[in-house]
């Protein structure tokens, strides 16, 4: 499907060094934010309180949030679970108080503001368990970026796959490194809008890479530049579709979706941009640097007599 079309092939392999020198700079900046400042880690790996109050009437969580922001509480989440009267409030830990204390105080509080309020548990989450959390998810990231390179080594060719690759751990690091920086709240949701990023990302190089391979058949006298900047013409149309219509509906995540979702919506929409980039600029590129051509994308057909010969 396409809104329109480019008649004109775009030179994108022109500003390729450039572009890329820009991208290392930004991918170096990051790490030394992530290894200098390190994240805002949520509660989830943290550890704190977890509370589980119920309403006699549909809660206000803009309500609950103002109570608990009033007790000098910055970073704790509210949100609903199970139906819209039950409420759970994660706090993170004081010093000088315990689980008990704190939900004491802030029952007394949600009391005040509304009598018909009830305490249904109370629970510590440890450090420990978020530590676990930790580790499973880069666990699972490492085990993704595997299998993205097997997979483009299977369906394309290495130099395709490690470009690939690269290009998407790029978009990690960068996302990681805007968290660090502004020391935005990094949580499980953070960390799978992550995990969503890499597929997302990736969906977009193997889009371009299938049409590099269709141009190497179709443009036999052509430059591997020429190639790969038609190739990225001819999916421009279908990128601006795709990624257009995803980004509006993060978007509405962003500004809609209440500080339960916000911080997601930030990782898929630093994702989603830079993922285009990466596909377009870094991935083809290293490709490209990486000696990539006709040969390895296409297998000569053998004549009878060769095989004849062969044998």
């Amino acid at each position: 499907m396409e809104f329109f079309r480019i008649h004109r092939t775009i030179p994108f392999m022109r500003h390729a060094l450039v572009l890329n020198i820009i991208s290392l700079v930004t991918f170096i900046l990051a790490i030394f934010f992530i290894l200098t400042r390190g994240f805002h880690l949520s509660i989830e790996f943290t550890g704190g309180t977890v509370m589980e109050v119920n309403y006699a009437q549909t809660a206000q969580l803009e309500n609950v949030r103002g109570v608990v922001s009033k007790l000098g509480y910055t970073d704790f989440q509210v949100q609903n679970f199970g139906t819209s009267h039950d409420v759970m409030i994660r706090l993170p830990l004081q010093e000088g108080q315990t689980s008990a204390t704190q939900s004491e105080t802030v029952m007394a509080a949600l009391k005040t503001a509304d009598s018909g309020v009830e305490l249904r548990r109370v629970e510590f989450v440890g450090p420990q368990v978020g530590q676990e959390l930790l580790h499973n998810g880069l666990m699972a990231l490492l085990v993704v970026v595997i299998g993205i390179m097997v997979y483009l080594g299977f369906r394309f060719e290495w130099k395709f796959a490690v470009a690939g690759v690269i290009a998407n751990l790029h978009d990690v690091v960068i996302i990681l490194g805007f968290f660090a920086f502004f020391q935005w709240e990094f949580s499980l949701s953070v960390l799978a809008g992550v995990l969503a990023v890499l597929g997302y990302s990736v969906n977009e190089s193997v889009v371009i890479m299938d049409r590099i391979r269709e141009n190497f058949r179709k443009y036999r006298k052509a430059d591997v530049h020429e190639v790969i900047n038609s190739a990225i013409t001819q999916t421009i149309s279908r990128t601006i579709i795709t990624h257009g219509s995803t980004q509006m509906m993060v978007l509405a995540m962003l500004f809609f979706g209440g500080p339960t979702l916000h911080y997601f919506a930030m990782a898929l929409t630093i994702g989603i941009w830079f993922g285009i980039y990466s596909s377009v600029f870094v991935a083809a590129a290293l490709a490209m640097w990486m000696g990539v051509k006709r040969e390895d994308l296409i297998k000569p057909v053998k004549k009878d007599g060769e095989e004849g010969e062969a044998a």
